[in-house]
């Protein structure tokens, strides 16, 4: 039976798993998934807010990548879906869900229930670099809305809980977990962290929902505790305990000892002695009160963690903490029996998840090793699977003729006196490495000065480490390029001094140097830096699962920015096709050793791996990629895009009314109008402009029911005033809720010129409506439309416009980006544009090309530039999507003539109609009369147009010898009234 279908056996649950968990989220997207009806409201609300597409398209791409996504996913569905209403949720019972027939082969039945399996048990297996992090973040956020969300009902769901553990295997995970909880070390802060440069606050908008991050801030913020504030430390309801697996080993462990070779092998002699005999009088170490202090902290810690009702323990690169083979006999290391004991009384209350790349033991030797996997593993996203997603650097092995051609030593040697020193075979590979670095160096900073590759040198052991130091400085190197980092560095150094090295260690992406960092054990783990370039790989061990955590070291990417994606497909394409890359951005170059070739073999064969020779040393490590940058004299060529910042305010004001030439009303007398009143005449009033409905109905012949001549005066102002602003409702109500009355400020100086003329000019006499009930006739329908007429004219014609202020435009150049990153291949020299070239997409970017081309060669085109969508970041228009949601999109080019400014979008004939891109056209035409409705001055004195260009219609002109300038002008968009030209041409 094959490798691979044994491991297919072994990962039977992860398959099962995900197929179910796929078919529940079928649509989840969209939001129409058949999960967001099993699982509780928060989670529903996590789920969309973390997966939906609006979502994400609102994040700017912000976004968990597929193995991240899956993985959470898989956690929910085991959990809390097919967990939910078993009073026991065991290994077993996920076993018997998803993968039943897994339990009929081998020994698996009687593994997975064992007793240390009967409680939820839930394995990720990711590959270094797939942000591990992230997804043990999402989950805990899950737990702990929805049991906030429960408690918060009266509901005690044992599913979910507030109290969590995190269990680092050691000391620079755990510096690395504290740093995304609580946030990086404040310098000369003693010992405080700024909360905001924590994962959980930098990414808030990816993890939390707007209406949780609070609830989420203050519980990370006031319950996190470090190794030495467990039980300790007072916090609210709940706890986040990070802490590595020394806290939890039941024998007396260093803490400086960071990893062990032998997973679970038995203690040396030695320390037997010191754990059984009593103390020894006259020694400090061990006997300190510091030491017995830790001693019995542990044991209280551990009492504490037993004593809690429920606990959800996440263990980081968990392939520390599980058992170990040796001579067909299974040992528990310590550290899982302490984890086994704090989860005997809690029942489903107790959660393990277990993180690891690695998550498998080796077992056997020769031909018939083997890689056992853990039996809990509930996904699958490997180091091949990052690979092909481009997630992590390529591996590419460089393989020197002269390491093939020698029958070198890779082992240390000894000299005549006994010492060790470093083989030939070790300096030969030295070498390489260091050539290689040096290439690396000198062509990254061509492309960007502030990057800077470096080298691992992964150790044998400490004897080696030093004559390596000593080696690399005789090559050439200084003592700051080198640093070394031991396992045993932090008690040599103390804390003092070991803090500002941690410090300079973490931070070697931002600085030149060092160039070179040696190490036996210490940076197998935690140390996620991105800059790692090259290994040198001097161990002999052919364990196969120190080989991928040395690996794992350098696999992070380096060249993130989007203007290289197009180069590092290709990379992994020449890969795969047994090529070797056109470039090393983002490729991790492993010297080989001989010792690891079967590994490197299994990569190769499917074309996830390849090799460089001596042939790619006159071959630019960076391919083809250069930078266009400003070209001497660019002002010339360069772009001004207007930003409003403030617009001029447009103030109305009125002269003051005359009321002598105001018509009066003569349809009736005053004695007409009052026989009619009680008769209950139908009257209808409509306002002047919008023959809308207004005011109230009137009761025995009058059009509104008022209390006295006051209030009547009160109405008819709102009235007038409202049905010159906007239409009214519909409806019998003077619409009170309307934002911006018309003359709102002055409807007292309206009051008074109503009642004046009320007074003397409504009835060509002078007319007293107080006398009596006069003022009852003024409620007729005749009169009110009379007066409302009289007054809607007058007031609109002494109505005058002025502008207060200044429109304030502040204008963005497209030279605030001094270069671009450009393929010397799908660029061209150009000499109208800022830039020396300009590049086009390697994929589908024909249209683009042509009309560079185009551009460059049409003497009526004095300037243009291709717009970077990741470089020109201002040079961006809002518009509303098909779906409601508001984004952002850059044009394709700015082109100006001697007539215009032209925004300039490029698209295939069938792409032109799709919603969205119409929803762009009319935004774009929208800003342009916006732009245009400014001074000349402010807007570069020409006018601005956006142009909409299909295919077919850039084809059809270029063939008939036309200039692009023409069909600019042919093209651009007017406002509506002059559509039918753009239709014709989309």
């Amino acid at each position: 039976m094959s490798g691979t279908t044994k491991a297919n056996e072994q990962l039977a649950l992860s398959a099962g798993l995900t197929a179910k968990t796929n078919q529940l989220c079928l649509g989840l997207e969209s939001g129409a998934a058949d999960i967001l009806e099993l699982v509780t409201p928060t989670t529903a609300e996590l789920l969309q807010w973390w997966f939906g597409e609006d979502m994400v398209l609102a994040r700017g791409g912000l976004k968990f990548h597929t193995g991240q996504k899956q993985a959470i996913l898989n956690a929910i569905v085991a959990h809390e879906v097919l967990g939910q209403g078993h009073a026991h949720w065991t290994l077993l019972d996920l076993y018997r869900a998803c993968a039943p027939d897994a339990l009929l082969a081998g020994t698996r039945l009687g593994e997975v229930a064992q007793d240390k399996h009967a409680h939820p048990k839930y394995c990720f297996k990711m590959a270094t670099g797939a942000g591990k992090t992230w997804v043990l973040q999402a989950l805990l956020i899950w737990q702990l809305l929805n049991k906030t969300a429960a408690l918060a009902e009266g509901l005690d769901d044992a599913r979910f809980t507030r109290q969590f553990m995190v269990v680092a295997p050691g000391l620079i995970v755990y510096e690395r977990l504290l740093d995304a909880f609580c946030g990086k070390l404040i310098e000369n802060g003693n010992g405080s962290r700024d909360f905001a440069t924590s994962d959980i606050a930098q990414f808030a908008d990816l993890f939390i929902p707007d209406a949780y991050r609070e609830t989420v801030f203050a519980f990370v913020r006031g319950n996190v505790c470090g190794k030495a504030e467990i039980g300790l430390k007072a916090t609210g309801n709940g706890m986040v305990a990070i802490t590595n697996w020394h806290l939890l080993a039941e024998g007396e462990v260093p803490e400086e000892i960071e990893e062990v070779e032998a997973l679970g092998a038995p203690l040396e002699p030695q320390q037997v002695i010191d754990a059984v005999l009593p103390l020894t009088p006259g020694r400090a170490t061990g006997n300190s009160l510091d030491v017995l202090d830790r001693r019995y902290a542990r044991g209280n810690v551990l009492e504490f963690l037993a004593q809690l009702p429920e606990l959800m323990v996440f263990n980081d690169e968990a392939h520390h903490i599980h058992e170990f083979k040796r001579e067909g006999e299974t040992t528990e290391v310590e550290w899982q029996k302490s984890l086994s004991r704090i989860a005997e009384s809690k029942g489903r209350r107790f959660v393990q998840v277990d993180f690891s790349a690695t998550p498998y033991n080796d077992v056997g030797s020769g031909k018939n090793k083997r890689k056992l996997y853990f039996p809990h593993i509930i996904t699958d996203f490997d180091l091949k699977d990052a690979m092909r997603a481009g997630l992590v650097k390529s591996l590419v092995l460089d393989r020197r003729k002269e390491i093939g051609a020698l029958p070198l030593e890779f082992k240390a040697e000894r000299d005549d006196d006994g010492n060790p020193i470093l083989s030939e075979g070790q300096r030969v590979m030295l070498r390489a490495g260091l050539k290689k670095l040096r290439k690396l160096e000198a062509d990254f900073a061509r492309l960007d000065p502030a990057r800077h590759p470096k080298m691992l040198v992964v150790c044998e052991d400490t004897t080696v480490s030093p004559l390596v130091n000593a080696f690399l400085q005789d090559e050439g190197l200084t003592p700051d390029d080198v640093m070394t980092i031991d396992s045993g560095k932090k008690a040599e150094l103390g804390e003092k001094d070991w803090a500002p090295l941690r410090e300079r260690l973490f931070s070697v992406d931002r600085h030149a140097s060092p160039r070179v960092i040696v190490s036996v054990l210490m940076l197998r783990e935690g140390f996620d830096v991105n800059n790692i370039c090259v290994i040198v790989p001097l161990r002999t061990s052919q364990a196969q699962i120190l080989l991928e955590q040395t690996i794992g070291r350098g696999l992070r990417l380096m060249w993130r920015d989007d203007e290289y994606t197009d180069l590092k497909r290709e990379n992994r394409e020449r890969i795969n096709a047994g090529q070797e890359p056109g470039s090393l951005l983002d490729v991790l170059s492993i010297v080989e050793h001989p010792a690891f070739q079967s590994f490197y073999d299994d990569l190769i064969q499917e074309g996830l791996a390849g090799a460089t020779g001596d042939d790619m040393d006159d071959t630019s490590a960076t391919g083809d990629v250069i930078a266009a940058e400003l070209r001497e004299g660019f002002e010339a060529f360069d772009f001004g895009i207007p930003f409003i910042l403030r617009e001029a305010d447009e103030v109305r004001d009125h002269h003051a009314l005359d009321l002598a030439p105001l018509p009066t009303f003569t349809a009736m007398t005053v004695e007409q109008l009052s026989g009619l009143l009680g008769k209950g005449d139908t009257f209808i009033s409509q306002d002047l402009q919008s023959a809308t409905l207004f005011g109230d109905y009137r009761v025995d012949g009058a059009v509104m029911n008022v209390g006295g001549y006051n209030d009547y005066l009160a109405r008819l102002t709102r009235r007038i005033s409202q049905a010159l602003s906007e239409p009214l409702p519909k409806g019998n109500k003077v619409a009170t809720h309307l934002a911006k009355p018309y003359l709102q400020v002055n409807t007292a100086e309206l009051t008074g010129w109503l009642d004046d003329y009320i007074w003397t000019q409504l009835f060509g006499a002078t007319f007293n409506p107080l006398d009596g009930e006069n003022w009852r006739v003024l409620l007729l329908q005749p009169v009110v439309d009379h007066i409302t007429k009289v007054f809607a004219v007058a007031l609109l014609e002494s109505e005058q416009k002025h502008v207060m202020g200044q429109t304030e435009v502040h204008l963005r150049h497209l030279s605030e980006v001094p270069r671009l990153m450009v393929r010397e291949s799908h660029s061209v020299e150009v000499s109208k544009c800022i830039y020396t070239r300009l590049a086009w997409p390697a994929q589908s970017g024909g249209l683009e090309r042509t009309f560079i081309h185009w551009a460059q060669a049409d003497t009526q085109v004095q300037a243009f530039c291709k717009i970077s969508e990741n470089r020109h970041t201002f040079a961006r228009l809002r518009y509303v999507k098909d779906d409601g949601l508001p984004a952002f999109y850059s044009p394709d080019f700015l082109v100006r003539t001697a007539d215009a400014v032209y925004l300039v979008e490029t698209k295939a004939q069938q792409q032109t109609i799709h919603p969205n891109v119409q929803r762009k056209l009319k935004a774009a035409v929208a800003w342009c009369e916006r732009i245009n409705g400014l001074s000349a001055d402010q807007r570069s004195g020409l006018p601005w147009h956006y142009v909409l260009l299909a295919e077919n219609v850039v084809v059809e002109w270029q063939g008939k010898g036309a200039r692009l300038a023409g069909l600019l002008d042919y093209a651009r968009l007017r406002p509506l009234a002059d559509a039918s030209l753009q239709e014709r041409l989309i």
